[in-house]
């Protein structure tokens, strides 16, 4: 198995979304995880949700046999995300509503995703990886 990660901000997204895209093909599932910023004062997210979601979600999908590209993109401090400007959030391609928020990349759109309240969900992140 092997596990391939990129992160991206908002301002370095749309490069670093580039090559995520241009590898795709060669990968079992491709994945984007929309999360907080860490807090530098503690190191953990912001967001109470990620600090949740995010071991369960390594966990996953370190756990599974199949090659997997995994894009983390940072949303920004909680100002910034609660800006109801975000770019993540008026994107057609994305709408974000809340983070964490893993989607399955297939096909060059959304094939499925996993809002805030169930991206920690194991069974539910099995499904989305295997595309259940």
């Amino acid at each position: 198995m092997t596990l391939k990660v990129l992160d991206a901000t908002v301002s370095s997204f749309d490069g670093v979304f580039e090559k995520f895209r241009s590898e795709a093909p060669k990968n079992k599932a491709n994945l984007i995880l929309f999360l907080a910023d860490k807090d530098p004062s503690t190191s953990l997210s912001w967001c109470p949700d990620c600090v949740r979601a995010e071991p369960v979600i390594y966990k996953k999908l370190e756990a599974s046999s199949d090659e997997i590209s995994l894009l983390r993109a940072y949303v920004g401090d909680r100002p910034t995300w609660r800006n109801p400007q975000h770019p993540w959030r008026v994107q057609p391609r994305f709408k974000l509503t809340g983070v964490p928020t893993l989607i399955r990349w297939e096909n060059d759109t959304v094939k499925a995703r996993l809002e805030d309240h169930e991206a920690h969900i194991e069974n539910k992140i099995e499904a989305l990886v295997a595309d259940k």
